[in-house]
């Protein structure tokens, strides 16, 4: 193990698999996570079917310290032998409501919460936490979106953003905090704009425009109307590593398989957060934040032979830049309607139009998404995944 090692209490019910064989299932695991190394997950052994599992699918504990120690009594499978399956629901849920997460996962909502509400540091410069996983530590940029959003309104209080544009000129480390630093660029009696300059180690990452409004009363009021489709439950569930939030893709059209059925250039997905502070601000932030999620592979949809599981591998993809108007208050703790629609595709980039509604139809915000899709050059055919665009 190494130094820094911290733990917790999982807090959800946890089940193990080889093939089709439950051979642990527990309430009690703890979640371990130590720099430079994955996530594990560690059984009580009690709850764990010895008989079935062979000690080379097994992690054990096999010195004593203080830091892990106390883990003796428990063990965590190999998740590449393995199945480890989060249940992700809540006392008092609905059966509909219930997901299952495949572990190791990105984190729960709250830490994507956490990661958004950004921290005030000096005047008009604020910083965000950060958090990585070992798989892919890349900032996404819809993430820099939320947080510029989050502080943009903590910036002008008692307004708040009506339209936001960022570009993302280079990539950021999921392992190192964003800094945040704002401009005023005018302060009316009800409107404000601002400059945002996100930045890591020095260097300038992304940079927005942020247009924040008191808002008025309607003189008039007219909305596009939501896409006809079948509602959340109707929705085919989406693993997207992340506990507390559920995500449901209309028709299971989302796949990363290059060898899927072509369709329209069109994703629908239902997207809701379990719980989420009473902060207009990170409500906001979040719907921006999975902005980013489903557009590319909105635009790879009609084209056979081309999946978004290449990305990063093959393909060399990525978000340049999002554009999002906000129609009204947000509770992303209720369910919400993203329409990704391509409108095109070539010359290595794809354009995006968007909306997002709320189950009654109500359109909460409009959005585009400028993307690239672009072979990697030359002979580089496999990059590293990890951190490759």
């Amino acid at each position: 193990m190494a130094n820094h090692v911290e733990s917790r209490p999982c807090g959800l019910r946890a089940q193990a698999w080889w093939g089709d064989q439950l051979v642990a299932e527990s309430t009690a695991t703890v979640l371990v996570e130590a720099p430079g190394r994955p996530p594990a997950l560690y059984f009580p052994c009690s709850d764990i079917r010895l008989d079935l599992v062979g000690p080379d699918m097994l992690w054990r504990v096999t010195h004593d310290t203080p830091e892990v120690g106390w883990l003796s009594d428990y063990a965590a499978f190999d998740h590449d032998r393995v199945r480890v399956e989060l249940i992700d629901e809540m006392d008092g849920d609905d059966a509909r409501d219930v997901t299952v997460k495949r572990f190791p996962t990105w984190g729960d909502a709250s830490h994507l919460v956490d990661i958004l509400d950004v921290r005030p540091d000096g005047e008009g410069s604020y910083v965000g936490v950060a958090r990585s996983q070992e798989r892919r530590p890349v900032v996404e940029g819809s993430q820099m979106l939320g947080q510029a959003i989050v502080a943009a309104g903590r910036h002008a209080p008692g307004r708040r953003a009506v339209s936001a544009h960022m570009v993302f000129m280079r990539p950021a480390d999921a392992r190192q905090s964003l800094r945040f630093d704002l401009e005023d660029l005018s302060a009316g009696r009800t409107f404000t704009t601002l400059a945002v300059h996100v930045s890591q180690d020095g260097r300038r990452c992304a940079v927005a425009t942020l247009l924040l409004d008191q808002t008025a009363p309607d003189v008039i009021r007219h909305a596009a109307a939501p896409p006809a489709t079948v509602g959340p439950y109707e929705s085919e569930p989406c693993d997207m590593s992340v506990t507390g939030r559920d995500v449901r893709v209309v028709d299971g059209a989302y796949t990363g398989d290059p060898n899927a059925p072509a369709g329209p250039p069109v994703l629908d997905a239902w997207v809701r957060f379990r719980e989420v502070p009473d902060d207009p601000c990170l409500h906001a932030g979040l719907l921006a934040h999975f902005t980013g999620h489903l557009s590319i592979a909105a635009a790879l949809r009609p084209h056979e032979g081309v999946g978004q599981s290449e990305a990063h591998r093959t393909l060399s993809t990525a978000v340049n830049a999002i554009a999002i108007a906000f129609h009204g208050e947000v509770r992303a703790d209720r369910w919400m309607l993203y329409h990704h629609l391509s409108t095109f595709a070539g010359d290595g980039m794809t354009h995006s139009e968007c909306r997002v509604h709320d189950q009654a139809g109500g359109l909460l915000a409009s959005f585009a998404v400028d993307a690239m899709v672009r072979r990697f050059e030359g002979d580089r055919t496999t990059p590293d995944e990890r951190t490759a665009l």
